[in-house]
């Protein structure tokens, strides 16, 4: 089982490195119309479109990631306090009760919004560029998939900490700078 559970945190790791590109693009072409609009007085009729399917590919496949990297908002007061298996059973019950109904409904209705899209070779409405956006609305029913991969992986990782009393192992990324700082007097020790 835990092999199952890592390839699949494996692959979301994989696609939200793969995905946090966007991050590149997008600067890119906010700084290229900044410059073309203000400087030499010549917008461009399709980095709208651009910036938003680009953020919006990055919102939605960085969802898989951070679920994979425990990072979703969690209000956690009272949470953390408890004895893991509390924890896990807290979380297995809420997976099954919220999280795969909404994830559920997101690939579902996702791939009904995708499919009508490829069938009417939906453009963008709101700019003159009128870009073709079935392509970004494929990724919808996509990222609701890997959502579904990575709560099985979730509920897999909460069964386990039910039955072991302490949460598997998460795969290594990138940590947030106070993270590391926090951290920092632990490693210095080494």
């Amino acid at each position: 089982m835990t092999k199952f559970v890592y390839t699949i945190e494996g692959l979301s790791l994989w696609v939200g490195r793969a995905f946090g590109w966007c991050i590149m693009i997008l600067t890119f072409s906010v700084s290229y119309e900044v410059f073309v609009r203000y400087v030499l007085n010549s917008p461009t009729v399709w980095a709208f479109d651009v910036m938003v399917q680009m953020y919006g590919a990055l919102f939605l496949m960085a969802g898989p990631y951070a679920l994979a990297q425990d990072s979703h908002v969690r209000g956690d007061v009272l949470y953390r306090l408890l004895p893991i298996r509390w924890q896990a059973r807290i979380d297995f019950v809420l997976y099954i009760l919220f999280f795969f109904p909404g994830i559920l409904a997101l690939f579902w209705y996702g791939a009904e919004i995708a499919a009508d899209s490829w069938r009417y070779q939906e453009v963008s409405w709101n700019s003159p560029a009128r870009i073709q956006i079935y392509f970004f609305k494929t990724l919808i029913p996509v990222a609701g998939f890997l959502l579904i991969l990575q709560g099985v992986a979730e509920i897999v990782r909460c069964w386990k900490a039910i039955k072991q009393g302490k949460w598997m192992e998460r795969l290594e990324d990138v940590h947030e700078t106070e993270d590391m700082l926090m951290h920092k007097p632990e490693l210095d020790k080494l």
